[in-house]
């Protein structure tokens, strides 16, 4: 028996290492798709710290849509002990990532090492058709110019990293990549740290905002049990080519902590798809009963309220919870009107919540 139940045993622990058990559920829009997408991480190939195949297994478990492995062409600090080949992370996770369901898109890390004394920063760049194309001699693109440029002749979608590693400047350097066609996107949030200031120039330029891990180390441990980091894509449908149409078309938003990032459309569409409302009405106040069908959190703060009624000044609704209140009518006659709230960890622009009114 012993012989027998072992291997069965075995069978269903790596199942359960592997099974969806932190999927984490965002509503779709109206018209699109809410895919859930890590646009960079690192694995033995650069500086990080695990095989590729890890990758796909930790984007399985949490349920995410679509990862690139982007690996750095210039940090291999493992040379001695793994080939330098730009392409071969990717390579090794292709087959596991099409049985995991997990869409796997090509990329790369482009950061020479003296490249920040220029302000031109680290730059990503995904749905590549080869990496090893990347890797001029620094000597002769000491500010990358020459790999991004190969990179977007590959029709590759460019997005600069982390901008707060450095000085977080803008400078005539990102207004001439940005004229050249050279970067599309910017990393809002990178791992902990949200950038307000990239969060405006996003919306001034019109960027696409980007929200990654940047993992290095096992996820597990770094995420301590919370969701990592990373960029919502409204796409058509779920497939590498919509991806990267939603990606150029600017139809993204950041998920970040508890918070959500980017264009108020799409933030409200979230809103309005997670959250349900019911309404009982009396002639001297209303029950309001707010069901989270979602696992986002919403931070509710009370805005410009109507004089004739009384409701709550702040409402935390969390996930997959419901949260019940009352609002009270103070004039004879009064049995309704619009409930005027800031969404406060809806982020329509720099550390600034989104405005959100409901009529009962």
């Amino acid at each position: 028996m012993k012989k027998i139940l072992t291997p069965f045993l075995t069978a269903c622990l790596a199942f359960s290492l592997f099974a969806q058990n932190d999927k984490i559920s965002i509503p779709d829009l109206k018209d699109y798709l809410t895919l859930k997408c890590d646009f960079h991480m690192h694995t033995v190939f650069s500086d990080g710290a695990v095989w590729p195949t890890v990758r796909v297994d930790e984007a399985f478990r949490e349920g995410l849509d679509a990862i690139s492995i982007t690996d750095h062409v210039e940090a291999q600090p493992k040379k001695d002990d793994i080939p330098t080949a730009h392409n071969r992370a990717h390579e090794l996770c292709e087959d596991l990532a099409q049985r995991r369901g997990v869409i796997l898109i090509r990329g790369a890390e482009v950061a020479w090492d003296y490249i920040d004394r220029n302000h031109i920063g680290h730059h990503n760049a995904i749905f590549l058709t080869d990496a090893d194309k990347l890797e001029p001699n620094p000597r002769d693109d000491p500010d990358h110019r020459e790999s991004l440029g190969i990179a977007k002749a590959q029709g590759a979608f460019i997005f600069w990293n982390h901008p707060g590693y450095s000085e977080s400047v803008w400078t005539d350097t990102q207004t001439e990549l940005l004229e050249m066609g050279l970067m599309h996107g910017i990393e809002v949030a990178n791992g902990g740290a949200y950038y307000p200031n990239v969060h405006r120039w996003c919306i001034e330029k019109n960027l696409t905002m980007i929200g990654n891990s940047d993992i290095h180390a096992p996820m597990a441990p770094f995420t301590d049990g919370k969701h990592r980091t990373m960029t919502l894509v409204f796409a058509t449908e779920r497939t590498p080519e919509a991806i990267h149409e939603a990606l150029k078309a600017r139809r993204t938003a950041v998920y970040w902590g508890e918070y959500v990032i980017g264009d108020e459309k799409y933030l409200k569409e979230l809103f309005e798809a997670a959250l349900k409302w019911r309404v009982r009405k009396t002639d001297t106040h209303a029950t309001i009963t707010l069901t989270n069908t979602s696992d986002l959190t919403f931070n509710l703060k009370r805005a410009a309220p109507d004089a004739s009624m009384h409701y709550p000044r702040d409402l935390t609704v969390g996930p997959k919870s419901t949260k019940t209140f009352t609002v009270r009518f103070l004039e004879k006659g009064v049995d309704g009107g619009a409930l005027n709230f800031i969404v406060d960890n809806f982020l329509t622009q720099p550390n600034i919540g989104m405005n959100y009114s409901k009529e009962i």
